[in-house]
């Protein structure tokens, strides 16, 4: 039996609704930024960051009270929750922001994060996200998040233990040239990397059973936020077509080459 002194995990898994990842993208007609009238899914990061949840709920069995996604986004931003919801999360929560508005950037992401976790009831214990988001590809959220709670962070996560009894997780993450081990106490803000696990499908069942799944609707007033750009971005370009290769038939002619070209030395 489980010690009555062992508290039950709560985990919240923060999700975003991104292009999609197999979508070319494009600058759209205004240089404003990239054409977003294409397919969105949910971050591949964040897709980890649940299958994660879910793994860790089914190594320690009842230890684990509940996994929560949150999401910030317009009103399409529900179909990532409900992806969320039919990986595994038990509940959802959906800031809600008006269709166009640009994605809030970390920090006031990272507050809005701050802000829930301080609404919720029972607490959080483990924080578990994408160490970056693939269309501004910041990486920054979860290290803003850590040191505005005061929590441990482990970043670049590729394996993932915790000890419930002792309220420590052993965490492998990902560094040059190779992999770190780091011993944290909870609460516990974690990253994921590519190699911490492989994502689910979620099955038609759990898709249905999804819909039935809570999700509380929140504005960023509700929390005190304002996600006003605190930077304005002023044009957005396609990088420049890159120029066919030739070929030389010697040495010399390359020299030659390099020479007009400015690159070697007369």
């Amino acid at each position: 039996m489980r010690p009555s002194a062992v508290r039950l995990l709560n985990i919240l898994v923060p999700v975003k609704r991104a292009v999609d990842y197999g979508v070319k993208i494009r600058v759209n007609p205004q240089q404003t930024g990239i054409d977003l009238n294409v397919k969105h899914s949910m971050n591949p990061f964040d897709e980890i960051a649940v299958e994660e949840a879910v793994r860790i709920r089914e190594r320690l069995k009842d230890s684990v009270k509940s996994i929560k996604a949150v999401t910030i986004g317009p009103p399409k931003s529900i179909e990532t929750l409900r992806t969320a919801l039919a990986m595994g999360a038990d509940s959802s929560i959906h800031v809600e922001i008006p269709e166009g508005s640009p994605s809030p950037e970390p920090l006031a992401v990272a507050k809005t994060l701050q802000a829930l976790i301080k609404k919720q009831e029972g607490g959080v214990d483990i924080v578990i996200l994408g160490k970056q988001s693939i269309d501004d590809d910041l990486g920054m959220t979860g290290q803003m998040l850590a040191g505005l709670l005061g929590w441990s962070q482990a970043t670049f996560a590729s394996k993932v233990d915790i000890d419930v009894a002792k309220k420590e997780v052993l965490v492998t993450r990902e560094i040059d040239g190779g992999g770190e081990e780091i011993r944290c106490s909870l609460p516990l803000i974690i990253t994921t990397d590519l190699r911490l696990n492989e994502p689910r499908y979620a099955s038609l069942p759990n898709i249905m059973k999804a819909k039935k799944k809570p999700v509380e609707k929140l504005t960023p007033a509700d929390l005190g936020m304002d996600y006003t750009p605190l930077y304005e971005t002023l044009k957005v370009t396609e990088p420049p077509q890159r120029v066919g290769g030739g070929k030389v038939e010697n040495v010399d002619e390359l020299i030659t080459k390099l020479k007009d070209a400015g690159i070697a030395a007369v």
